[in-house]
């Protein structure tokens, strides 16, 4: 019943985006370290060139909760197996990583840990898929580039780069890694949330990744392309919840541990937040985050980008609201 409250309470914002237009569905799911759960959600998982009702275990496109569920995840099972350590250069995996320049590129200084923690001079984005769609000149053109130096910012190709280095060390193509239980690169169509009316692709995107540079680097990388439904992604934030000792929850800058988020002023999951919350959002409209000393997460999944990105959803402050009203309501109910 703790729950039951707890995620009414939390879902009024939501209702509200909803009935305002904001956004077309919403998935909003809670869970308690000791294996509670509780869900509401409403509104649309499609709402152009059909409508189709949300339910609670509509997929979502995850866009850039890939980069924690499975590339953080998976990198780190590749470093405490030994092959790769945290401070190695990408190169020692990656040996042709700007190749034509071995001596002074500055690429090949880059390490694994500063691109989990997005300590890089790479960039935010780049339209990768503007230069065409075979996802292995792509890879060669990502490996090869001698990327602008800029300060340290969140960058997909810090992720890009990530995912190619698991590719390596594994000899698995990204489409086929293994995968945490519930997600897929692989969805159903008829089981999604559909995503933007897509002008370069020319079509609503529903069960394909809504990110292009994604979708033309074969549909999986290392920053998106990952599917799932809420109830996965509390299982996946159950086993976190679980591993006190897992390094995602050491802070290794100010704002971030290794690949998440954690909390600080202005973040995403709200300022009431304890300090060892971490998290992490996703531009479909997407969020997932846990905090340890309540021994609670959440996951508050949305389509705002459908039929478009180009409105203002009120996706940032509806997740911000969202954690608050969490974090103000629990101190009340004691969750254990």
């Amino acid at each position: 019943m703790t729950l039951e409250i707890l995620v009414e309470t939390a879902f009024a914002p939501v209702a509200e985006a909803l009935a305002a237009g904001r956004i077309p569905g919403a998935v909003l799911a809670v869970a308690d370290a000791a294996g509670g759960r509780a869900i509401r959600f409403g509104g649309f998982a499609q709402v152009e060139p059909n409508a189709a009702a949300m339910r609670a275990d509509t997929v979502f496109d995850l866009a850039s909760l890939t980069k924690v569920v499975f590339t953080t995840t998976r990198v780190l099972d590749l470093v405490a197996a030994g092959r790769i350590g945290l401070d190695d250069p990408l190169a020692a995996a990656i040996p042709d990583l700007r190749q034509y320049d071995v001596a002074s590129a500055p690429e090949r200084r880059l390490t694994v840990r500063q691109c989990l923690t997005h300590q890089t001079h790479l960039p935010a984005v780049e339209p990768l898929y503007t230069y065409g769609r075979d996802p292995h000149t792509l890879r060669a053109f990502v490996l090869q580039r001698a990327w602008k130096a800029g300060p340290p910012v969140y960058s997909d190709i810090n992720f890009i780069l990530l995912g190619i280095l698991i590719e390596r060390l594994t000899g698995v193509p990204m489409a086929d890694q293994p995968l945490p239980p519930g997600f897929t690169f692989r969805p159903e169509a008829a089981s999604c949330a559909a995503t933007e009316r897509c002008t370069w692709r020319d079509r609503v995107m529903r069960g394909e990744v809504h990110d292009e540079n994604a979708f033309a680097l074969g549909g999986a990388s290392g920053h998106a392309g990952l599917f799932g439904a809420a109830a996965a992604l509390l299982h996946f934030a159950a086993g976190l919840l679980a591993a006190p000792q897992s390094p995602v929850w050491t802070r290794q800058t100010p704002t971030r541990s290794l690949g998440w988020e954690m909390a600080h002023q202005g973040w995403s999951g709200g300022d009431a937040c304890s300090p060892t919350t971490i998290g992490h959002t996703g531009f479909t409209g997407t969020g997932l985050w846990l905090d340890a000393d309540a021994g609670l997460a959440w996951t508050l999944l949305t389509n705002r980008v459908h039929p478009t990105r180009h409105h203002d959803s009120g996706i940032v402050t509806l997740r911000r609201a969202v954690g608050d009203a969490i974090q103000t309501t629990i101190k009340g109910l004691r969750i254990d």
